[in-house]
């Protein structure tokens, strides 16, 4: 069975709606026109990624041999966009020595596991069911 134009389409929208929406926290939501939530997104959850980099937190790196430091990585790169300015300009390499080093971790990772919500929560309305 063959999926019509229209719903391919409509199939295609979302899957750039969840790309802008990984790319840019909030972008999905004021995209649906869903303003205030859309400037909440886009404002709260950069300003906690940046928090958590001022705080010495660490982007940890892809070492598979670690399963706990690559899941770690993964929600770290949830933020989307804010994830690879911060790697280019060599920020988050962490001070493990610091006392805020373990709340600048929590921090980085709350932040892209949240947009990661943010996301299916934009796919939710868009689909209709919000």
């Amino acid at each position: 069975m063959r999926a019509s134009t229209a719903e391919q389409t409509q199939t295609g929208g979302r899957v750039l709606l969840c790309l802008a929406s990984w790319a840019i926290p909030g972008a999905g939501h004021l995209w649906l026109g869903r303003r205030s939530k859309g400037l909440v997104f886009l404002v709260a959850l950069p300003l906690m990624f940046a928090i958590g980099l001022a705080i010495q937190g660490r982007l940890f790196p892809f070492d598979l041999s670690e399963p706990l430091v690559c899941l770690a990585a993964l929600a770290n790169l949830g933020i989307g966009l804010p994830y690879f300015a911060a790697a280019a300009f060599g920020y988050g390499s962490g001070e493990v020595r610091a006392v805020t080093y373990e709340y600048g971790n929590s921090f980085l990772i709350v932040a892209g596991l949240l947009n990661l919500l943010v996301i299916i929560d934009a796919y939710d309305v868009a689909l209709g069911r919000k």
